[in-house]
């Protein structure tokens, strides 16, 4: 009975936020790779900003992970800052990906088309995306003065979308075998990483602040307004909230005052998402738009994979709560997306197409052919 009452806890305003912002990502995430993906139907020319992952990529994924998880370990101290500025770049990208879908609806519906720059990588740039890069590039840099967690939150939801839709899963075969990779991956490195590293891997990882390259530049220079400059920073590789939610905590506190959740935690069951959004899509034609998503003409796999999704999320911060241990939310999230896609989709006979995936089409392998 005193554990059912600690579970009260979920229902406070931190853990409701995080699981409701997880679930909206990840969602997200998926509908913007299936738009992402009728871009490239129409233009080609996309097709080489994605990856579609086979199988020995797949595998190397988890293999490759762990390896960065180790050299973060081991050297993150070292590397930090060159890290910050990585992500301050690949931040500014990815924010500038999701948001031009509504900067094409502003030009569309206002006409704002003129050039900006006529030529810039072999892309003619409007004035409307020069400001929207603008904006971008403002957004990071008051994250590398404030750190604030809002802005940490904001940046990694960006990279979050912009690696599903860049990175794709092209059936169920490939995807199952990533999953159970990583549901491996994340249990090791959570679960057992002490016994051969005598600290827990990940949780040290996923808690470290790195170094702001923007503060050591200004002290460096004795700039005024040194003491606005935030001297560590949580890295975008996550979501978190402050634990007092309403109340707030100060930019720069210990983790231990915050919730937080792995982007991989939201990018990985993602993908699935997307692949069967895909396919729901492939089977009926008739999703347009988001509102759309409630047809009945089509199988819509998606609303078994996203309360799953919802489920193995809450089921995961229910055993924290009880253990009083991080927990792999892998663990939970991967049968609870996973499994009811496969039985669904074996009782309907569709199993197999799911399976092995769409067949190409012949102007799809003559383009291969001439790749």
């Amino acid at each position: 009975m005193e554990s059912l009452w600690k579970l009260l806890y979920l229902l406070e305003p931190a853990p409701v936020t995080l699981i409701l912002t997880a679930i909206a990502v990840t969602f997200g995430a998926a509908f913007r790779a299936l738009n992402y993906g009728k871009e490239m139907e129409r233009n080609r020319d996309l097709l080489e900003a994605s990856i579609t992952l086979d199988r020995s990529q797949a595998l190397m994924i988890p293999i490759m992970s762990s390896c960065s998880l180790l050299l973060m370990f081991y050297l993150f101290s070292s590397v930090s800052q060159l890290l910050t500025a990585f992500t301050a770049v690949a931040s500014v990208s990815s924010l500038f990906f999701c948001l031009s879908p509504y900067v094409n609806y502003v030009k569309s519906q206002f006409g704002l088309a003129d050039p900006f720059m006529s030529r810039c990588c072999s892309k003619s740039i409007t004035r409307i995306q020069g400001l929207l890069l603008l904006v971008c590039i403002s957004t990071v840099v008051a994250w590398l003065i404030s750190g604030h967690w809002i802005l940490n939150n904001l940046l990694g939801i960006s990279i979050c979308i912009a690696f599903v839709s860049h990175v794709r899963l092209p059936n169920i075969k490939i995807c199952a075998m990533l999953l159970v990779c990583l549901f491996v991956y994340d249990i090791f490195w959570v679960f057992y990483s002490e016994r051969f590293f005598g600290a827990n891997v990940m949780v040290s990882v996923a808690t470290q602040q790195a170094s702001n390259p923007v503060h050591t530049v200004a002290n460096s220079l004795s700039l005024p307004g040194l003491q606005l400059i935030t001297k560590k920073l949580e890295l975008p590789v996550k979501i978190m909230f402050p634990r007092n939610l309403l109340g707030g905590v100060v930019p720069g506190g210990s983790s231990a005052d915050y919730m937080m959740l792995g982007l991989g935690d939201m990018a990985i069951p993602a993908m699935l998402l997307a692949l069967v959004l895909c396919f729901d899509y492939r089977k009926s034609r008739d999703i347009v738009n988001l509102l759309e998503l409630h047809s009945s003409k089509a199988n819509k796999y998606i609303w078994y994979a996203l309360p799953g999704y919802a489920i193995g999320l809450i089921a995961a911060l229910a055993a924290g709560v009880l253990t009083h241990s991080p927990q792999p939310a892998l663990l939970y999230l991967v049968p609870s997306t996973l499994g009811p896609v496969i039985l669904i989709s074996w009782s309907r006979e569709e199993l197999a197409e799911l399976w092995e995936g769409p067949t190409p089409s012949m102007s799809d392998k003559g383009r291969s052919e001439e790749v």
